[in-house]
C-alpha cells in the first residue's frame, strides 16, 4: 500500500498518478478515433453510374484527378467532394448530373458518436473529410435523349423579279 501524505503535499501521489494515466488513456483513444463516422463510414464511397443506352461516356468532375468511364461503371469518390457527372455520346444531347451531399442516418450516429468518444476533435474531423455525408443521387441513372437531326437548310427564298419592260411600239 502506499503512503499518500495529506492533502496539499500530496503531489504525486500513487491514487493521482493512477487517475492521470486513466485521463491520459482516454484523451489518447479520443484523438486515435478521430470521428466516429470517419471510422464507421470511411471517407470515400461508391458511386455506381447507368444509362440507357449503356456504353455513354461518364466523365466525373470535381475529383482531384476527373476520371472517365463508360456506363454502367462506378467509380470511389470522397464524400466531401462536389461531384457532377456529363454524360455523352455520338447521336444523343449530352446530359449533366451534379450530385448533392446529404447527411444520412448512419452518418448521423457516427456524428452522434462523436458527442460521447471524440467531442470537438471528432465532430471536426467528419466535418473536414465529409465522412457523414452520402452523394446523392446514387445510383446516378440517366437515359438519354437522342439529338435533333440535322435539318437541310430551307431554300433562300427567291428574289422578286423586276416587272418585264413593256414591248416597244411598232405603230402600225
Amino acid at each position: 500500500m502506499t503512503y499518500c501524505p495529506p492533502a496539499p503535499v500530496a503531489v504525486h501521489c500513487g491514487r493521482d498518478k493512477g487517475h492521470f494515466m486513466r485521463s491520459f488513456g482516454i484523451v489518447a483513444l479520443s484523438v486515435m478515433l478521430g470521428g466516429c463516422a470517419s471510422v464507421t463510414r470511411g471517407t470515400t464511397e461508391n458511386i455506381s453510374i447507368s444509362s440507357t443506352p449503356s456504353g455513354v461516356e461518364a466523365v466525373v468532375s470535381g475529383m482531384e484527378v476527373p476520371t472517365t468511364c463508360t456506363t454502367p461503371c462506378s467509380v470511389v469518390v470522397k464524400r466531401n467532394a462536389d461531384i457532377s457527372i456529363t454524360f455523352q455520346k455520338d447521336g444523343y444531347e449530352p446530359q449533366i448530373v451534379p450530385l448533392s451531399r446529404d447527411i444520412q442516418t448512419g452518418g448521423a450516429a457516427g456524428f452522434a458518436g462523436n458527442l460521447l468518444l471524440g467531442g470537438v476533435v471528432g465532430i471536426g474531423v467528419d466535418a473536414a473529410t465529409g465522412a457523414a455525408t452520402d452523394h446523392k443521387p446514387n445510383p446516378v441513372i440517366v437515359t438519354m435523349q437522342p439529338s435533333a437531326p440535322a435539318r437541310a437548310r430551307p431554300p433562300a427564298p427567291k428574289k422578286p423579279r423586276p416587272p418585264a419592260a413593256p414591248a416597244p411600239d411598232t405603230g402600225t
